[in-house]
């Protein structure tokens, strides 16, 4: 075992632990009143952005339901090398805001196709001018669907400054979004629909649930509100028996933390549906020759931590297995398969690397995780040398291309792909109709 992998399960479990999130919101919330400063939210709307379409209707809500005050930032995409299938990441983007607009009352419907670049210029000057005037909690949300809906009076929105004043100018609105981006890469994040509070990050509406569960147990809220806006759900106990024989395509890394997290609940619907789960497994990114930028990295192992410490799933004492650990990991899942224990395999080998620090590159690592699965350690030997699973994992890459998907976690079902750990309800409701869930526009390719 080297140091790096005598350390990390160490540093790790420190690092992401929730006794030391707590500790951190404490003194933040003690450095808050001493200065007696509001509790403040800090947003960064990327324009053209479909999931800050959806995340602009929440802050009139918010501003309703908390004490908080909430100033907006202006911001462009992610860089080419935290979003390495820019043209994928769009039209999934798209797709995945509808369904997500469907699911929870909002109004965003995809057109098919991105905003014309004068109508995003123009909806930006018009955001600029309500920051500056003040008033952008109440004007996002109509701004960003003028430019999103395609009927005549929708566009009118965009013409022009309803105050009848000039509006600010291009050069403006290009000096203001340099500095908001540098900003966000300062604190730490790299999207858009992303919220900062008190030193902590919160992505799209997905994760307002973590924001307003904080709020509250400050006591920040207003007389009379309870729950949350968007609450969060893949509740098994609400399923019923899926249709004969369903299928689930599990696309996972072994070095994804979001896959990690999401395994024990993918295996728990399948049992509760009698779906099959079929183990789809690829390479690391980083193993692809894809970088991935420290603000990612970080922002993505906080999250994970969080949604795992919130739905009681171990995690957090890591050894990265990155490179050999997840070769050789990967090298025994034929062999798993064959035996009937794929299910048991790749938990016992989430489970280890991910919550207990296991190093999966040494043979006493990798032989307990084996045998925890029900392998015998001469057969996982044996198998390590069948370099067979590499074309399986390259061939696993382009189906999960094919479908409009180039992340994990994602699932297929069906006519239906979804992409991330928190999409489990897609996945769902997708057994549940058959697989007949995909949400399907005219003309449209794709997923």
């Amino acid at each position: 075992m080297s140091l790096k992998s005598l350390l990390m399960p160490m540093i790790s479990q420190r690092l992401l632990a929730r006794e030391r999130l707590e500790k951190t919101r404490t003194r933040v919330e003690r450095n808050r009143q001493s200065r007696g400063e509001p509790h403040r939210i800090r947003y960064f709307h990327q324009i053209d952005d479909p999931y800050s379409a959806l995340a602009a209707s929440s802050l009139p809500q918010l501003a309703q339901r908390y004490r908080v005050e909430i100033d907006v930032s202006l911001v462009g995409p992610p860089d080419d090398a935290a979003a390495p299938q820019r043209s994928m990441l769009i039209d999934y983007s798209r797709l995945d805001a509808q369904r997500l607009a469907q699911r929870h009352g909002l109004w965003f419907s995809d057109p098919g196709a991105q905003p014309g670049g004068q109508r995003i210029e123009q909806a930006g000057l018009l955001l600029l001018d309500a920051i500056r005037h003040g008033d952008i909690v109440t004007r996002a949300e109509a701004i960003s669907r003028a430019l999103w809906q395609t009927d005549t009076a929708q566009k009118d929105l965009l013409q022009g400054d309803p105050r009848g004043g000039p509006l600010p100018t291009t050069e403006a609105l290009a000096a203001h979004r340099l500095d908001a981006q540098a900003m966000r890469r300062k604190q730490g994040h790299y999207l858009g629909a992303t919220f900062l509070y008190g030193g902590e990050w919160y992505w799209g509406i997905d994760r307002l649930h973590h924001l307003e569960r904080r709020l509250q147990s400050l006591g920040a809220q207003r007389d009379g509100v309870a729950g949350l806006l968007y609450p969060p759900g893949d509740d098994l106990a609400t399923l019923h028996d899926a249709d004969a024989d369903p299928e689930i395509d599990f696309f996972f890394s072994f070095r994804s933390p979001y896959s990690a997290i999401v395994t024990p609940r993918v295996f728990a619907l399948a049992r509760h549906t009698g779906a099959r789960v079929n183990l789809r497994y690829l390479l690391p990114m980083v193993m692809r020759g894809l970088p991935v930028p420290s603000e990612k990295r970080g922002y993505i192992a906080a999250d994970a931590a969080r949604e795992a410490h919130w739905r009681g799933t171990p995690f957090g004492r890591v050894n990265d297995p990155v490179g050999k650990p997840t070769e050789r990991g990967l090298a025994l899942i034929p062999l798993a398969e064959k035996l009937g224990l794929g299910e048991a395999y790749v938990s016992a080998f989430m489970h280890g690397v991910w919550a207990e620090g296991i190093d999966a590159g040494s043979d006493r690592g990798l032989r307990r995780i084996a045998q925890r699965a029900g392998l015998a350690w001469a057969d996982a030997r044996d198998a390590l040398q069948d370099e067979g699973w590499r074309e399986v994992a390259e061939r696993n890459r382009q189906d999960m291309f094919a479908r409009g998907i180039w992340g994990v976690p994602s699932f297929v079902v069906g006519d239906t792909a979804v992409w991330g750990q928190d999409r489990l309800w897609a996945v769902q409701e997708a057994l549940l109709k058959g697989g007949s869930g995909r949400i399907t526009q005219p003309g449209q390719s794709g997923i």
